[in-house]
Formats: structure tokens, sequence, C-alpha cells
């Protein structure tokens, strides 16, 4: 799927200096594709428009001819005439509509295909500081709003614009008076519009936000519902939503009360200029500088104005709202991503799983100056084949410390090399089949069992042989037989983030993934920590025949999982301290002792637990 080149700006912060058609103009790559369909929708409304106009102009030719004359034969053929143009004009709205539609929904389609490509190419920096709820809100509603306003609210703004102009020039067709007093009353509409762009624009940004955050809560307070229940705070979440719900609530009756203000006056003006206009029309009539035919076709004409100017207000504060969705839109699209492909990337044929850190150091973005790395020059060689067990307090950075490998963040001093090329000299596909990773927190898709446990596998055509091979080996090594006395086994769809299954299923599952990926580095994030100690000792078993040709760093927070390894490596305050195997480590570091202490009595007591259990 190929996405839409986007200009290369800096993001805004909240709303955005740029003017409103400045900001709404970045939407053009999107739209260059459909531009002339959207023409042709603004030119058969503007012909629309034009039609309506025209009626009061054969209005005047009735009256002021076979009506006066009492000719019935013309009085036909006026009103054919008449008829005529209103089913022209009904013709020209309905494809007004039909020309707009569908580039307008191909335009959000694009927006939104583009919206969640960069979401999966943003870092994971990016996705730690911003709310799911603000994401989902800008994908979702933000998006669809900017249809609504290409295929209504700009055409129709537009057309109503230069229907009012040209409309107010007929005007004075009939009487400079009449024109002149038309104009001059409906002249403030435009500073009431621009004092309405002023208050509405905040109102709508801070109206979207706010329903962000609350869509961020009802999405928290989903998935956290297990803890709510198990704390009793279901009320006090509930206090929380009200609250952002209130907030919320002040906020769009402030925009309803801005838009209220604006059709007062919008409403307010056209009946004073009809008022005054009729009562100057009478007195010129009376005085023989105005035909009753003139009179008649006049208030026909501003009748024919009226919707348009009414409708200013509604496409004012809908061309509001669409800038507000446009900027929110574009701060996603405008965040730094600095994990990317390398302009030349280097190519690992035949990976052996040699991974180095090299002086390695890494901070956060946002961690004062004056702290020290998280991770401190970190100098650490796996050699191919290897199983490195990671150990240390907490606090020490280890995981941290696995995400380097598969650039989930980056180092921000010294390298990480793969069989002696830098990972940030790879592509991030090519790395990311090389190095594969099972987390702590296993997170699931509501797929099957099968395309969960195959997800790192796309190049396996599915249901084929090999796929069905790789998966059972795979559930086998994780010791995941559990899955065929699920309802409909492998096919069974998983729910929302595996949370109809254990803690422990889901975690065997993440590892079958791991595993079924076949990487050259398998990085676990302490993979084990929900399984019970007897199932934990089986999967060891079966990772160790996997694992022997596998480069493996494994967090370690079990001494049974520290004999798994081939060699430790101990963490403390960011740097490696120790490197050997366990039994030298013990012999040698005061440090590790207390270390595989601390895990030992954390061992003791998930031992009694489950003898309590």
């Amino acid at each position: 799927m190929t996405t839409t080149a986007l200009p290369d700006e800096t993001a805004p912060s909240k709303r955005s200096e740029k003017s409103t058609p400045q900001a709404l103009a970045r939407l053009l790559p999107f739209a260059k594709p459909v531009l002339p369909r959207l023409a042709l929708g603004a030119a058969s409304a503007l012909l629309a428009s034009l039609l309506a106009l025209s009626i009061p102009l054969v209005l005047e030719a009735i009256v002021g001819g076979p009506i006066a004359s009492g000719d019935f034969t013309q009085i036909i053929w006026g009103s054919a005439a008449i008829l005529a143009l209103g089913l022209a004009e009904a013709l020209m709205v309905w494809l007004r509509r039909w020309f707009v539609l569908g580039p307008a929904t191909k335009v959000e389609y694009q927006i939104r295909q583009t919206f969640y490509s960069r979401l999966q190419r943003l870092p994971v920096s990016f996705h730690d500081k911003w709310q799911s709820g603000q994401l989902l809100s800008r994908m979702m509603q933000d998006i669809s709003m900017l249809r609504r306003w290409m295929a209504f609210g700009i055409v129709l703004l537009v057309v109503n614009v230069l229907t009012i102009l040209v409309g107010t020039v007929l005007l004075f067709r009939w009487h400079w008076l009449l024109g002149t007093v038309f104009l001059l009353v409906s002249a403030p509409l435009w500073y009431a519009g621009y004092r309405f762009e002023k208050t509405y624009g905040t109102l709508a940004r801070q109206s979207q936000d706010q329903a962000g955050d609350l869509a961020t809560s009802v999405e928290e307070s989903v998935h956290g519902i297990r803890v709510l229940k198990a704390f009793g705070r279901g009320k006090h979440a509930l206090q929380k939503f009200t609250r952002q719900a209130e907030t919320l609530r002040e906020t769009e009756l402030s925009k309803a009360r801005a838009i209220g203000w604006i059709w007062f006056w919008l409403v307010l003006l056209p009946d004073i200029a009809f008022a005054l206009c009729l009562g100057a029309g009478i007195y010129l009539a009376s005085i023989g500088q105005l035909q009753t035919a003139e009179l008649i076709a006049f208030f026909a004409m501003a009748t024919v104005l009226r919707w348009p100017m009414e409708s200013i207000g509604f496409l004012f504060s809908f061309t509001l709202d669409a800038r507000t969705a446009t900027d929110r839109i574009f701060e996603v699209f405008d965040e730094e991503n600095a994990i990317v492909d390398p302009e030349t990337p280097s190519t690992i044929d035949r990976p052996r799983g040699a991974l180095v850190f090299e002086g390695a150091h890494f901070r956060y973005q946002d961690a004062a100056a004056r702290e020290r790395d998280l991770l401190d020059g970190i100098d650490l060689a796996l050699r191919p084949g290897e199983t490195m067990a990671l150990v240390g307090l907490t606090g020490s950075g280890k995981t941290t410390l696995t995400t380097l490998p598969a650039r989930l963040y980056d180092v921000t001093q010294g390298r990480v090399t793969l069989d002696g090329v830098d990972v940030r000299d790879l592509t991030l596909d090519e790395l990311r089949r090389h190095v594969g990773m099972a987390f702590e927190d296993a997170t699931l898709f509501s797929q099957s069992v099968r395309d969960n446990v195959l997800l790192g596998r796309e190049d396996l055509a599915p249901g084929s042989p090999e796929a069905e091979a790789i998966m059972r080996e795979a559930l086998q090594v994780a010791q995941a037989g559990f899955v065929d006395d699920l309802p409909d086994g492998v096919d069974t769809i998983i729910g929302e983030e595996g949370l109809s299954l254990s803690g422990g299923q889901r975690q065997r599952l993440a590892l079958a993934r791991a595993v079924a990926a076949r990487p050259a580095v398998l990085v676990l994030d302490d993979p084990l920590s929900a399984l019970d100690v007897d199932t934990e000792a089986l999967v060891e078993d079966a990772l160790r025949e996997v694992l022997h040709e596998t480069t493996a760093l494994v967090v370690a927070h079990r001494p049974s999982t520290v004999m798994l390894a081939d060699r430790v490596a101990l963490l403390e305050a960011g740097r490696i301290t120790a490197v050997g195997t366990h039994s030298e480590l013990l012999r040698e570091s005061e440090h590790y002792r207390h270390v595989i202490s601390s895990l030992e009595v954390e061992e003791a007591r998930l031992r009694e637990r489950e003898v309590n259990l």
C-alpha cells in the first residue's frame, strides 16, 4: 500500500500558528488526485445556485408581462420555465453530491491508511508519551470530519460566498438604494464571522482534545476492569470519568453558545435588511421609481440569498472544526522519527548471531541533564549460539538493554552490532527478522491462536504444511498444548489482548511466537514469570534444544532461569560489572551473590504460594 508523501514541516503544539487556509492547505497532497472531481462538484453546486438566482429574473418577466396583460398562454410558458429551472437546479445538486462523495471517501481512506502506517513507523518513545485514546480519536473522529468537510463544507462555503456576491450585485439591478441598504445591513456579518473564528477555533481544539482524553479514560477503564473491581475502585474511576465528561460538556456548551451567537446575527440582520428594504421599496414604488414586478423580483432574490447567508455560520464552524482536525492529525505526521532505515543499508546474508554492545549508552529524552545515563557504557559480547543470562536488581536497566538490539530504542552513544554490522545500518525489516523478542508483559491480538503464533512468519503460506509444522514445534517448546483444548483449537479467536487466557497461557503463546520466528538472536525479557515452577522447568528443557543454534539474551528473575544460560552478565547501575558462568560469579562477585539471594527468596515465595493454592 503506497502512502501520500507528507510535507516536511515542524509539528505544531496544540493550535498551530498558521492561518486556517494555511492549515487546511496541508491536506492538498491527499486531495490532489481527486481535485478534478471536487472541482466538478463545486461547479455543479455553483450552477445550481446560479439557476436559483435566475428564477427571480424570470419571475420579474412573468409578473411584468403575462400577468399584467392577462395572457394565460404566456403565464403557462413562464411557469414551465420556472419549473424547468427548479428541476435543473435539483439535477445540479444531485450531480454535486455524486461528484464529491466518492473522492471524499477516497481521501478519508488515504489519510487513515497513512495515519495508521505512521503510527506503525513511529518509535516506541512516541507511543510512551501519547495517550492511546488521543490517537484513536484522531484516527476515527478527526479523519471522518475531514471527509465530511471535503464533501460538503468546503464546496458549500465557496459556492455560498460566490452566490452572496453575485446575488448582491444583482440586487443593485433593480435600484441602487435597495442594494445599498441590503449590503450595509449585512456587512456586520463579516465582522461577526471574524470574531466567531477567534472564539470558536480555540473551543473546537479544546473539545477535540478533551474527547480524546475521555476516550483514553474509557479505554483504560475497560482494559483495567479487573484491577478496578479487585480494589473496589469502580466509583473512583466513575468520578474521574464524570469530571472529564463534565469538562467536555461545558466546552461543548461554550461551542453551542458561540454558534448561537453567530446564528443570532445571521438571522437578525437579514430580517432587518428585509424590513428596511420593504419600506424603501414601497416608498420607491409610490413615487414611481420602482415597478411592482421589480419589487417582487427583488424580494424573491433576497429570499434566495437568505439560505447562503444563514449557512455561513454553520460552514465557518465546520471549517474551523476541520482545521482543528487537520492540526491534530498533522501533529502525529510531524512527530520526528529517529529510528528509520539507513540511506545505504547493509545486509547480512547468513546471520550467525554474534551480538555485541560496544560502549552503549542510553537515556530517555525527557531525563534531566544532571541525571546519569540509564545505561552508562555497556560492553558485552554474545558469541553465536550462546545463551547469556542478564541479572541485576530492579532498576538496573535490564529491560532497557533488551530493547536496543531490535532498535525499539536507539543507543544515545556507542553502538550495538550484529555479526559486526551496526544494527542502525540494517533496514528495520531485516533487523527484526534476525532479532526476535518475547516480553514479560505478553500482548496477544484478537486473532486466532495460529495467527498469533505465526505473526512473525509472513514468509510462510497460511495453512501450508511448513507453517503448521513450525507452529506445532513452537507450541511444543512453549508447553502450550492447552490450545488443543480450546473450543476451536488453534483456530480459536483469542479475546482482546488475550485476557480470556491466564497470564501463564498468554506468556506461553508469546514465547511460542518468538520461537516460531526462528531468529538468529532471541531476546527474552523474563517471559516465564507467570509460569509455575514445574511448567517453567519443562519450557526451559525444550528451550535448550531450540537455543543451541540461536544466540539468546535472557533477562533472569529466577535462579532456575540463570541455569539455562551458558554465561551470566551482571548489570549494576547501568553497567556490566561481571561476566562469567554462574559458578564463577558466585565465587568471585559479592554483588552477584546478593542478587541471586534476592532471586532465591522471591522464588521461594512463589513456590509457597503455589503450594497454598
